[in-house]
Order: structure tokens, then C-alpha cells, then sequence
């Protein structure tokens, strides 16, 4: 009997106008696209001889982003809006996205995003308050980047992951108890305050590539079930959900 493979995550792309979307979101960004997938398709376009641009060329390695020059051909113009709109309709005609994240607060991507849903693909588009409510409307969902800034930071206490044997396995870092906590506050919540684990794991794997091998440990679940900022139940069918404790 041939085993069934368990469903891959569908494959996301993010496309960013770095001279219209600010890098300081791109964290928040991808945690609420987890809600479509995995963001495989990381692009941002611009004209990296600006000085202007630096705060994004500081993230391409770290995001595992792909630049994109882009040349002022005229002076108060740029070539952006373009390059960005011919590659997502390639995208979308190669039949591999399921869907797309568009940042940007330039109107300019309203018929972009409006054709990408004519063929029952999901657009989430991110901008500012300033976003004209043409690309705003265009969009399966627009989310203001402010307002999620805005939001009470998740700061749980610096507690360490206490391993199954103590002095054996890497102590877990603050940072990756704050990418969790954060993962589980942006993860939809039952009355009682638990979250999937699979949904937190999807939201924190968009924005970081740890894994928990590196602390000692074989499985997600393993690692959050030795932190105590954290609490797990098990349900039917052997399905995992946490709780943030503090």
C-alpha cells in the first residue's frame, strides 16, 4: 500500500517596491502571509544606487531576498512598477504560485493585483494609511504596516529552553522564544488561548530558517514543550496546540 504524503504548504510569493515599502515591516509581513503559505518567492525591486534603499540591501541575506536593479531611466520615473507587474504575471501563467504578496502604497498595482484575482489567486497587499483605496480595494485583503507596528510588542521573559538532558543540548536564545511568541499571538486562538502548533510553526518558518535540531532537539513540539514561556495540549488525532504563558 503506498504511503499518502501529507500536503505540501502552498507556495507564496512576495513581491516588494522597496522605494514605496519600508524593510522595518517586512517581519510583520511575513508572519500574516503564513496565512496563505509558505513564502518561497521572496523579491524586491528597485534602484540599489540609492542611498535610500540601504535598509533593504541590509536584508537580502538575512530574509533570503532577491534583488532586482532596476535603472531611473527618467529622471522622477522609475522602471519598478513595471518589472514587478511582467514578473508576476510570468508567475501566475507558470502555474507554481497560489498566491501573492504585493508591498507597496503605489496605486500603480491596482490593475496588477485585480488581474491576479481574476484568475481566483489571493493578493494581500501591504502599504500605509496613505495607500490610494484603489490598490486597497484591488486586494483579497489590504493590511495597513503602521497599524500592525502599532501592536503591543511581544517581549515574553528571557527564559531558557530547559533540555531533556541538562548540558547536553544548546540553550534556545531569547530570539527564537520572541519569533515563537510572536508567531502564536499573529496564529488564530481558540477560547482558551491555544494556537495550532503547525500554524505557529508555518508563521515563524516565513520569517526565520531555525530549526530545532540545532538545539538538541528532533521536533518542534520537543523544543516548545521545554520552554516555560509556553503550554502544550495534545488533541484528537495526536494534533499539538500551544498556549504563551507569559
Amino acid at each position: 500500500m503506498t504511503a499518502i504524503e501529507p500536503a505540501r504548504p502552498a507556495n507564496i510569493a512576495l513581491l516588494v517596491d522597496a522605494d514605496n515599502a519600508s524593510p522595518a515591516t517586512l517581519d510583520n509581513v511575513l508572519t500574516v502571509l503564513a496565512e496563505l503559505g509558505t513564502v518561497n518567492i521572496r523579491r524586491v525591486y528597485g534602484n540599489w544606487n540609492k542611498a535610500s534603499l540601504r535598509g533593504w540591501s541590509a536584508l537580502t541575506h538575512q530574509y533570503a531576498l532577491e534583488p532586482h536593479q532596476q535603472f531611473d531611466v527618467t529622471k522622477g520615473k522609475n522602471a519598478t512598477d513595471m518589472k514587478m507587474t511582467i514578473d508576476a504575471m510570468d508567475l501566475l501563467f507558470g502555474g507554481r504560485v497560489a498566491g501573492f504578496g504585493i508591498m507597496s502604497s503605489d496605486s500603480d498595482f491596482a490593475p496588477l493585483a485585480m488581474r491576479l484575482r481574476q484568475d481566483g489567486v489571493p493578493v494581500y497587499g501591504f502599504g500605509t494609511a496613505r495607500t490610494p483605496q484603489s490598490f486597497r480595494q484591488a486586494c483579497t485583503r489590504f493590511i495597513d504596516v503602521e497599524a500592525l507596528q502599532s501592536a503591543p510588542e511581544v517581549t515574553p521573559a528571557p527564559v531558557e529552553a530547559v533540555p531533556p538532558a541538562p548540558g547536553t543540548k544548546p540553550a534556545v536564545d531569547a530570539e527564537v522564544i520572541k519569533l515563537l511568541a510572536e508567531a502564536l499571538s499573529a496564529s488564530k486562538r481558540d477560547e482558551k488561548g491555544f494556537a495550532s502548533l503547525s500554524e505557529v510553526g508555518q508563521r515563524a518558518g516565513n520569517r526565520s530558517s531555525f530549526d530545532a535540531r540545532s538545539y538538541g532537539f528532533q521536533r518542534l513540539s520537543d523544543l516548545i514543550e521545554s520552554i516555560p514561556n509556553f503550554a502544550t495540549e495534545r488533541r484528537e488525532g495526536g494534533r499539538m496546540y500551544v498556549k504563551r504563558l507569559r
